[in-house]
């Protein structure tokens, strides 16, 4: 219980900021493998073009965690990302990815107790809009 306490104090705490620019090719790239078809999002051309909604899910800041966050025993494993929206992020833009722990909870399931990590990285492009706000959720399970 001690670990849960400690890694709770972290919450709401920001640690990390990364700056991430946006190439064109490297969105363009994104969006086939995604398998899209929008013209927004595959013609560089068309006048809304931009990244794919979940584009910021591929960025990752210098830590994941903390520097002095606790460590947690046992297995982990990547418990999914949700990304939500606030705007275009779009080719030439440099997007500040700003790190904190969102969340720290337990469950049980069928193989026992598991910690939810929840790292937020909230993005805003060089004018300070905020474009993105993408959730990791990290998994430690005790063996």
């Amino acid at each position: 219980m001690a670990f849960i306490d400690e890694a709770r104090g972290w919450v709401g705490k920001e640690f990390d900021t990364t700056e991430f620019e946006l190439v064109e090719a490297e969105m363009l790239a994104f969006a086939e493998a995604c398998g899209e078809t929008d013209p927004r999002f595959v013609d560089p051309g068309h006048p809304e073009f931009q990244a794919v909604p979940t584009y910021t899910a591929r960025f990752v800041g210098r830590r994941t965690l903390p520097e002095s966050f606790p460590r947690p025993h046992g297995r982990g494993f990547d418990g999914g990302k949700t990304v939500t929206v606030h705007g275009p992020a779009c080719a030439g833009d440099t997007l500040i990815g700003h790190s904190k722990i969102a969340e720290v909870y337990q469950k049980t399931g069928r193989s026992g107790p598991m910690t939810f990590i929840v790292h937020r990285m909230e993005f805003e492009n060089q004018q300070g809009e905020k474009v993105s706000v993408v959730d990791w959720r990290m998994v430690r399970q005790e063996d």
